[in-house]
């Protein structure tokens, strides 16, 4: 259930966000759901490899480069994805950072306490 919860959180925020940032487009809501669960399997099984690989200019950037794989990962959502646009990889990181925020936040403000 808390799976579910994150994919259409996710998804709400893919819709919002692209009203904030003109270098982004989302079709419809389907579209957002297809980025969020594209995303969530692009992370789970694509981000290490790139983490993995990248690993020493992570080290030598302190870490900075993960920013730029997941513009990767947003990139690569843009081509699987159709109706899902980004114009360049600074938008994908501008948004990929602003994705991540706003998730954190919302994830911290629906967690059920017990």
């Amino acid at each position: 259930m808390k799976l579910i919860l994150r994919v259409v959180i996710t998804a709400l925020l893919v819709l919002i966000l692209p009203y904030f940032f003109k270098g982004i487009e989302v079709n419809s809501l389907v579209t957002a759901f297809k980025v969020a669960l594209v995303l969530g399997l692009l992370n789970f099984f694509i981000k290490p490899i790139f983490v993995f690989f990248t690993l020493p200019f992570t080290v030598f950037s302190l870490g900075l480069f993960l920013l730029v794989i997941n513009g990767m990962i947003i990139m690569l959502c843009d081509y699987f994805v159709k109706g899902f646009d980004v114009q360049n990889i600074g938008w994908a990181i501008l948004f990929s950072v602003v994705l991540s925020l706003s998730q954190s936040l919302v994830y911290k403000l629906t967690e059920v306490k017990k």
